[in-house]
């Protein structure tokens, strides 16, 4: 769905493609992000893209049915501060939302204060479910020292806090 920025340039967010895996591995690269996998998690990838750019990319690799490790999250350095992060965070909330996750993770070195806003609360490493400690993410491509967040998908869905 295409929703304009600040002048006149309009965003659009959409499902990435293999036709997309080289844009996004160099957005990734740019972002001093890991590239292990996305091949294999591409369907549950959402680009940002302006004309023929991608200009921004999030992830969430599913974890059997109940959780998603949101990955991947950058936006081009010339398209930062103008919500397309949000936007794309927003979305893959929504996605695993409507797929019935439980609840999302992630690992960050650098963001742990970006993603609060979404609801994402830091967590232990021990209370990691079984099937997001066996991703390759969490096992061996993000440090031991990254933060874990998680976002409870089924209490925002009951009401519970």
């Amino acid at each position: 769905m295409p929703y304009a920025m600040t002048g006149s340039a309009t965003v659009t967010l959409r499902p990435a493609t293999t036709a997309d895996l080289r844009a996004i591995a160099e957005l990734l690269k740019a972002s001093s992000l890991p590239t292990v996998g996305v091949a294999e998690s591409l369907s549950g990838f959402i680009v940002a893209e302006q004309g023929d750019d991608i200009v921004g990319v999030v992830g969430v690799e599913s974890c059997g049915e109940q959780y998603g490790l949101l990955r991947s999250a950058a936006v081009a350095d010339k398209w930062r501060g103008h919500g397309v992060g949000r936007r794309l965070v927003e979305r893959a909330i929504a996605d695993a939302e409507a797929k019935g996750f439980d609840a999302l993770y992630l690992l960050t070195m650098t963001a742990e204060r970006y993603f609060p806003s979404f609801g994402f609360a830091i967590v232990d490493r021990d209370v990691v479910p079984p099937e997001i400690k066996g991703t390759e993410q969490f096992s061996s491509t993000c440090p031991a020292s990254a933060t874990v967040m998680a976002l409870r998908l089924d209490a925002r869905r009951t009401g519970a806090t």
